[in-house]
């Protein structure tokens, strides 16, 4: 069995481990309630726009609200009203968009100097739903002029009443509290990766547990995923910065995936772990969908670059080939961890210390993945499964609380490993004493291990108590 360096998971009592799920629930909360009581992310102004029968083919012109670096985006929608509201209606409309920036001396220069022809579905069922006119994903202007104008609407055999333009922005003051936050969580991420390190600097990494191993990456990585450069989105006009925040959350989130399934795997394999038969199996899976994720991002935001009105039904095959790709790929990763958790359970669940280990990981973690889609549902709904579900993604946040919660909730499971994973106080002279689990179990009996014990004050594993027993036993031999 491999050496390890000490964990303080060993040295906690039942009332510890207690405190320390109190303490995560007690940040996550107040995470989510400093959202629900911070701003709304999505700010909205609507132009109303009357309609008869000889405007109809005449383009409508829109200026947007004023804008500043931290309203981040723009989106233009509209929603079609018809005279009767029980219709149920699918149509292909042709529109023509043209977007213009507004400058200081009042001139307006042509956005990507094309006017840009798109169709769009218009579907009605009671009311008709929203249609995505232009979307720019960094705003170069204080000001947007927009031309639109619909080529099919006159072949519809319903009246139509009137057209409801919409525009939407991120809420400035959001803005400043996403700033703040995500300054708060680069400082306590760089504080905690700092201890961390400090407190296994005396151990050879060769000692380290697998799971140190881990924390001693996925740490730095969530120092990214916080972003630090996040500012710089509001200090330069490009797409940029946000194509680097979305590389780095795909990147810890790959990361974390891959974290599980080492682990789970990695706790049963002891000694040496081989490259071709241990990690190339996790990477290639995990790096499949890091791949499609990165994918897709960089899809849709270069091609929005180039043209505001882009949506993946331009492209409608090689979007679905994607998503399906990835579906396939998650089902694949899904179907392995369950795999690898219920070997790791049945063969692991009679041994001390490594069954320790096991139980909190998996308690912790599934405690973070109910969490997890309890917030998309509440975020997205039953919409996430739809095929509009990329187009829309960003403009459905309700309230600070579902960015909040998100970040929150996987910084502090990362606070939590890292604190628990981290060696005891006492470590380094238990692991002179050779009192760590790759030995003590080789020279504690049966009754010596109290793992499991209904007495809350003693540690389920060996504690203090056992120590000090053993160290007077050694004394009187």
């Amino acid at each position: 069995m491999e050496p390890l360096a000490p964990m303080r998971l060993y040295t906690l009592s039942k009332r510890h481990f207690v405190l320390v799920f109190v303490v995560f629930f007690a940040c996550f909360g107040l995470t989510v309630f400093i959202g629900i009581a911070g701003p709304n992310v999505i700010e909205t102004s609507v132009a109303r726009t009357d309609l008869n029968n000889s405007l109809k083919l005449k383009p409508f012109n829109l200026s947007s609200p004023p804008l500043s670096t931290y309203n981040q985006q723009l989106w233009l929608t509209c929603i079609v009203e018809l005279d009767q509201h029980d219709v149920s209606l699918k149509k292909n409309v042709t529109m023509t968009v043209k977007v213009l920036g507004v400058v200081k001396d009042g001139s307006t220069p042509y956005v990507n100097n094309q006017v840009h022809n798109r169709t769009r579905l218009l579907s009605c069922a009671q009311k008709c739903s929203e249609i995505i006119v232009a979307h720019l994903g960094y705003l170069n202007y204080t000001q947007y002029n927009i031309f639109v104008s619909f080529e099919d609407l006159n072949k519809l055999t319903y009246t139509i009443q009137n057209i409801t333009f919409t525009w939407k922005t991120y809420n400035p003051t959001f803005s400043q509290v996403e700033i703040w936050f995500r300054f708060v969580f680069v400082v306590l991420t760089f504080m905690v990766t700092c201890l961390f390190a400090h407190s296994l600097r005396k151990f050879s990494m060769r000692d380290w547990g697998i799971e140190q191993k881990w924390m001693s990456i996925l740490l730095p990585l969530l120092l990214l995923y916080n972003d630090p450069f996040f500012p710089l989105s509001f200090l330069v006009n490009s797409w940029f910065p946000g194509m680097l925040d979305d590389l780095f959350q795909s990147l810890f989130l790959c990361a974390l995936l891959l974290f599980w399934l080492c682990v789970y795997h990695g706790i049963r394999v002891q000694g040496e772990r081989k490259c071709l038969t241990f990690y190339l199996p996790k990477f290639f899976i995990v790096g499949l969908l890091w791949l499609a994720s990165v994918t897709l991002g960089i899809w849709q935001t270069v091609n929005e670059v180039h043209d505001p009105t882009y949506q993946y039904r331009v492209d409608t095959g090689n979007f679905q080939g994607m998503k399906i790709f990835f579906l396939v790929v998650a089902t694949t990763y899904i179907l392995y961890l369950l795999f690898l958790i219920v070997r790791a359970c049945s063969e692991l669940r009679n041994m001390p210390y490594v069954d320790l280990r096991l139980k909190f990981l998996t308690a912790l973690t599934f405690v973070v993945l109910v969490s997890s889609i309890v917030i998309l549902y509440l975020r997205f709904g039953a919409q996430v499964l739809q095929d509009n579900f990329v187009a829309e993604l960003s403009t459905h946040y309700q309230n600070s609380a579902e960015f909040l919660s998100f970040y929150g909730l996987l910084n502090f499971y990362l606070y939590t490993l890292a604190f628990v994973y981290s060696p005891s106080k006492n470590a380094l002279y238990e692991s002179q004493l050779k009192d760590n689990p790759a030995f003590s179990m080789l020279n504690d009996s049966d009754d010596d291990v109290i793992y499991g014990s209904d007495y809350e004050e003693m540690p389920l594993q060996n504690g203090q108590a056992i120590r000090a027993k053993y160290k007077e036993e050694s004394d009187s031999d």
